[in-house]
């Protein structure tokens, strides 16, 4: 199960990215986020269960809704924020916003706002560590829409050829903006599908912390010995609309409400912490109040950066390399 220190990590961060995005909402509401904002609350054990499987080297690529990833990844709460606002103290500068998260110096290979593109960033970022014959990994990030995309599953038969690093994790939270997946996906089974691929696929539950991290783990190992990627379809729900402002009316309420009673991940883990001794309520409580201060910071940090100077609009659109 891992430390006592690495759960209450875990289980304080699962925290910080909901109360991040709860807060996040609210600003979009204002007028203070610019751009698309993708809500991930609900989805919190798939980002940290991932996340605290690999080792701080490894590389992800991800998605449109990627606050959760990047916080996971080591990102702070401020320059997320900033990012959000278009900052220039935030991850990207001020140029990403929402959904253009990312830092290729740091393992992030970035969010996407074109459904089902990051993977096939995530199987490039896969063949350059085997060509440079290192020892790490890559996460590809998909949701469950972009698995009906073409150049998903092309770069997942890439991966399956060459044998490619590659843990491909499906942070299914069931719909595809307002459509069920069962509607526009055939065979319904995303692991069996991938399975034909000839590569261990499997579902999982991704509202268990543990479960995710433990299947991720295994994955790596595997990747590591040589023997290419993995598939992990992670069963998980967002409590929100597609985005802010989207209220979600496609579902019924009573779905809604058993999923945040009965399933909720943060509720789920902390009863487990707290059934086996791991935690305490002096340490729970301490850990929401810190949270709570962390959030207000990044907001009071975020609005109080400049915006980028337009002198730099330029800066990173090329290499500055000229190609002869």
């Amino acid at each position: 199960m891992g430390s006592r220190e690495e759960m209450l990590a875990m289980l304080r961060m699962m925290m910080m990215i909901r109360n991040f995005e709860e807060t996040a909402d609210k600003l979009t509401l204002r007028g203070k986020v610019s751009g698309g904002m993708h809500n991930s609350s609900g989805q919190e054990a798939v980002a940290v269960g991932v996340i605290s499987a690999l080792a701080p080297d490894d590389v992800i690529a991800t998605t449109h809704r990627s606050h959760h990833h990047t916080l996971a990844k080591g990102f702070t709460a401020r320059e997320v924020m900033a990012e959000l606002m278009t900052k220039a103290t935030g991850v990207a500068k001020g140029r990403g916003a929402s959904m253009h998260l990312g830092d290729v110096s740091r393992g992030h290979f970035g969010g996407n706002g074109i459904v089902g593109a990051g993977m096939g960033i995530g199987m490039g970022a896969a063949l350059g560590i085997k060509m440079a014959g290192d020892k790490k990994v890559a996460i590809g990030f998909v949701g469950d829409g972009g698995m009906n995309t073409g150049r998903t599953w092309e770069a997942i038969n890439m991966a399956a050829i060459w044998k490619l690093p590659l843990i491909v994790v499906v942070d299914n939270n069931q719909y595809a903006v307002e459509t069920f997946i069962d509607r526009v996906t055939a065979g319904g089974d995303l692991a069996k599908r991938a399975s034909g691929f000839g590569l261990p696929a499997s579902t999982i539950d991704g509202q268990n912390v543990l479960e995710v991290r433990d299947a991720v783990a295994q994955a790596r190992e595997y990747a590591l010995a040589g023997n290419g990627p993995t598939f992990l379809n992670a069963l998980t729900y967002r409590y929100y609309g597609h985005n802010v402002g989207e209220k979600g009316q496609y579902r019924t309420l009573e779905e809604i409400e058993d999923w945040r009673s009965n399933r909720d991940p943060i509720d789920q883990f902390a009863a487990r912490l707290f059934s086996e001794g791991h935690l305490d309520q002096a340490t729970f409580d301490e850990m929401v109040a810190s949270v709570d201060a962390e959030i207000k910071d990044a907001v009071e940090f975020a609005e109080n950066s400049p915006h980028p100077d337009p002198s730099e609009v330029m800066l990173n659109v090329d290499s500055g390399k000229l190609r002869g």
